[in-house]
Formats: C-alpha cells, structure tokens, sequence
C-alpha cells in the first residue's frame, strides 16, 4: 500500500521489480534453450558476489565475464553483492552488460596508474557541503574511486532501462544499517538488512522503502521535507563498500595513505603533488602553529622540484625561499600563502605560469569550501562516522519501533559487517530463487559465509541447506573449486571459492597474501590483474557442466 509519494510499504515483489522480472523471465528460457536446457516456466536463479575490496571487484568482473561468453549469464534473474562485487556490479551496469574489452581496460587502468585525484577533491568539498557529511564521502571519492580508478557520476535509476526491459537480470546491492546490530553474532537482526535496487531503497523486512531517486532526502512522519539530488554511483559505491575490519588499523590507513600524503618511493606524477599538498593543509587545518608544517611545506617543494619549464629551469623556484623564511612570515602572510597554494591546487595552469595577482577574491569561496571539507573530514575521523544519510522513516506514525522511528539519521554501512554475501536479500520467498550461484572472493576462510548464513537462516527459519561446522572445517583445509548444497525446502545452492586446489595447488595461502584486501591499487600492475581475471574466470570454466547440470534439475 503506498502511503505517499516518498515513503511507501510493500510486501512481496514491487511492481517495478516484478515487471522487471517478468520482462526476463522469456529471455531465461531463450538462453536455457541455446544451452539445450528445455523449461516450461523460467527458473530464478541469482548470482551472488561476496567482499573483498579490489580483489572482489577484479574477481567478480572476470566472473561476469566468463559467464556472459558461456552464455550462462543470460539464464539469470538476479545478480546481488557485498561490499567489493557491488564496485563490479555498478560497471557492469553502467556499461549495460558489455564484457567485451573490459580485461584490457582494467590492464589500462593500471598501468597507467590513472586516478584523477583533483576530481575526487571536488567531488569530496561538494559533498562536505551537505548536512550529513561523513567518512562514507570521504571514502567515496578518494579510497573506492582510487583503488577501482574510475569515478562514477552516474546514479543508480540510469541503469533501470535495459533491467526494465528484462536485458539485463535484476540488481540488488547490500547494506546494513549500522546502528541496529552492535552485536551482530548474537542478535543477526533481519531488520537491519537495507537493499538498493534501480527502483527503490529500503529495509526488506520491514516492508518499508522510498524510490531510489528521493534516497537521501529529508522526510519526517512520512513526507518529504528537503528533497537532495539523488547521490552518485561513486557515493553509493562507498556506502555499500565500507567494510572494516580493525578501526585502529584502518584509521592508520586512512591517515597514512590518504590524509598524510605519500609514503616512500612512488611513480613521480601529478597526483603526489595533490596529496603533498592535502597532507600540508590538512597539518594546518588542525593546529596553524604545528612546527610540522614547514617540514610538509618542504615536502612539497621536493616533489615539485623535479618539474622544469622549457628551458630547463626549476618551475617553483619562488617556493625555495618561502621555505627558507617560513619561521620569520606573519601568521597572516602564512594563511595568504596557504590559500594561494590551494587557489593552485585547483587551478595547476596557474601555479604552472605563477600567477598569483587579483585571485584571492576570487578564490575566498573556494578555500571557505576546502577547508570545511578538510575540517569536517577530521572531525568524522576523529568520530568514527560513517554512512550518515536521512532517516526516511523519522518520526513516521506507522512505524513503533523506537530504534527506527526515533533517529533522525541512519548509518549505512558495508554488508560485510553481518555477511560477507548478500543472501538475506535473495532468499525472501518473495524472490523465489531455485539455484543460487555463490561467488565467494573473501579473504581467509572462504566457507565463512556458508555457516554465517546457515546460522542466520536457522534463527529466521528461512530454509537453507544444512551444513556441519565440522564439515566447513575439513573443507577449509584444502577448498575446492565448487560446493552443491542442498536442503529439504529452499533453493540449491552453488559454493565457489576464488583461490582453491584446482586452480592454485598448494599455493592457496600465497595467493592469498598476493591480493590482500588492504592492498593498494597502486601496487596492481597489469600482470596481477591478468592473474587475478585468470583464476575467477578458470572458476567458471571448470565449472560450467556442473552449473548446467544444475540448471537442469531446477527447468520444469
């Protein structure tokens, strides 16, 4: 029943996912006929991608790949995913399920170690401009658009078309509201699951959503008050991939590799003198007199000092000499200078030709803007906040659940955090999903997220196929390739492992540490992509007469 034209609740399929999925269902059966599969009624089959940062986002792309030219991709209804498969997911759409060509480019892309890191910054102070700034930003537009080199200005509903038309299988991305599980082991709410699709947003178990182009605007009782541009890809990439498994150890990451500029060797381009930069303004943003500052001012006069002008003169000589004197300028002089390097920063033709007179009226809107982001990003890290956006169910008179109805803001978090698979938005009888092909690309024990979801389906008595724990202990000694599990009731489902005895021997453990989670995309040349694309899509490939036997035994 729809409540308003924001704030809606449903049970079972919406419309605009139903028709979508009746759209697809005659393109299933065409593609189960050319893979000589014959059915009376298509089948629902979902493909699930799990976590796992840059390497999630590689391995699932490969994943994808090897389907579509197996032609297997085509027989499915939904494709669903966490954290790093959601980075996947979000390309595959946006370039409307075109593979072809996509390894070269991901080669591309990192051998020419392409980040535009001045768009990012924009993106970032434009987002601090918003109320409910948060970490989330932060990690939008300079962790994900760095280590995936792309940013997205796409939104989610300009991928609705070709899913509308049943092209393309249906797509669900995960959440959790972080807020309602602190102790997730013990509660495995349902409540906190909160899905994106092309259409809506909302919490599933509650039956509650708002379309995806009013997610992120301001509602109280059920009404729009502040309606918000609906948020980029880029963004939403950031929410839905921000998994973090040690906070200490991922603020030292976000200060070290992000906040404070570069650390040790790298390749000499423009961006080191972006983050030399950030990193001087950022020292100045939280204490003006930090004795440190003359140092990171000299940091950037060294990455700058190797950059000559046509006749082979040094371009920023001028900057040797503020460094010299620094102890002895006024404070006023200081910020003068500072806000003229940051004019710079986002104008380099200008620092390029030195030109420095009649800008700072120009300019006091933008360094106001920079600075805000600078001091709002501290205060987030300093807090430990994340995923802030509107609460569309504030104050809303249907709502009785104080937890939810009383927040005027949620925090969205990484799926990752529950389950590192999105399982609990496919398994909704609603969904009605026969075979499920689960692509784990997690790190550590990859049957984790088996008995994660075998646990949280026992205490929802949602039908999952059982497991042993002793069973998942054998099998995490040497996985293999592929895991058929089946139940009573429920849906079969698939079990792929990316690093597995078939496809890395008894190396699984060096594969392992070769694509860490944290490990930076700088550090990916196009060889460990190739490596990477190679061993997802191999899973597939050994693979593909199991799927198709599978598939088979769910045709009727």
């Amino acid at each position: 029943m729809e409540l308003d034209p924001g704030v809606y609740f449903a049970t079972g399929l919406q419309e605009e996912e139903k028709a979508a999925v009746n759209k697809r269902s005659p393109k299933v059966l065409e593609a189960l006929q050319k893979l000589n599969i014959q059915a009376e009624q298509a089948p629902v089959i979902a493909v699930l991608g799990s976590g796992g940062g840059l390497r999630a986002h590689i391995a699932c792309l490969g994943v994808l790949s090897e389907m579509k030219e197996l032609g297997l991709l085509d027989a499915v209804t939904y494709l669903a995913g966490v954290s790093g498969s959601t980075w996947a997911l979000s390309s595959f759409y946006i370039n409307n399920g075109n593979m072809e060509g996509m390894e070269e480019e991901l080669k591309h892309r990192y051998e020419d170690n392409r980040w535009h890191f001045g768009e990012s910054l924009k993106k970032a102070i434009q987002a601090a401009r918003r109320e409910n700034y948060s970490m989330t930003d932060f990690w939008a537009y300079f962790v994900v658009s760095r280590q995936t080199r792309e940013l997205q200005d796409s939104n989610l509903s300009s991928i609705k078309k070709q899913v509308e038309e049943g092209l393309l299988p249906y797509p669900i991305f995960a959440a959790i509201d972080g807020d309602l599980q602190p102790d997730w082991k013990k509660r495995k709410t349902q409540k906190s699951w909160f899905e994106f699709t092309p259409h809506h947003a909302g919490y599933p178990a509650l039956g509650a959503f708002v379309p995806i182009t009013q997610f992120g605007s301001r509602f109280e009782n059920g009404t729009l008050v502040i309606p918000e541009p609906e948020r980029d890809l880029t963004y939403l990439r950031g929410l839905w991939g921000s998994a973090l498994a040690d906070i200490e150890e991922i603020k030292k990451y976000i200060w070290g590799e992000y906040l404070r500029g570069p650390q040790g060797p790298k390749p000499r381009d423009r961006y080191l003198v972006d983050e030399a930069l950030l990193d001087l303004m950022m020292a100045y943003v939280k204490d003006q007199n930090d004795p440190s500052i003359k140092d990171k001012l000299r940091a950037l006069q060294q990455v700058l000092s190797a950059e000559r002008d046509e006749f082979g003169e040094q371009r920023y000589i001028w900057l040797d000499e503020i460094v010299q004197n620094w102890d002895e300028i006024s404070p006023k002089e200081k910020e003068q200078f500072l806000e003229y390097l940051l004019y710079c920063f986002m104008r380099p033709r200008e620092l390029h030709e030195g030109a420095k007179s009649n800008s700072m009226n120009r300019i006091e809107g933008l360094i106001q803007d920079v600075f805000t982001f600078l001091s709002k990003t501290g205060i987030c890290c300093w807090r430990w906040e994340w995923g802030t956006v509107y609460n569309f169910l504030y104050k809303h008179g249907n709502i009785t659940d104080e937890a939810i109805q009383s927040r005027e803001f949620l925090h969205l978090v990484d799926a990752g955090l529950a389950i590192n698979t999105p399982y609990p938005l496919v398994l909704p009888p609603a969904r009605g999903a026969h075979l499920i092909l689960s692509f784990d690309f997690s790190a550590g024990d990859p049957l984790e997220t088996i008995r994660a979801t075998a646990d949280y389906c026992r205490c929802h008595a949602i039908p999952f196929p059982e497991v042993r724990e002793d069973q998942l202990k054998e099998w995490a000694k040497a996985p293999e390739s592929c895991y058929i599990l089946r139940g009573e009731t429920g849906p079969v489902v698939m079990h792929f492992t990316l690093f597995n005895i078939s496809n890395c021997g008894d190396d699984i453990e060096t594969w392992r540490k070769k694509y860490d989670t944290m490990k930076l995309s700088d550090s990916y040349t196009p060889d460990l992509v190739k490596d990477l694309l190679r061993v997802s899509k191999e899973n597939v490939q050994m693979n593909k007469d199991n799927i198709l036997n599978e598939m088979r035994k769910i045709a009727v």
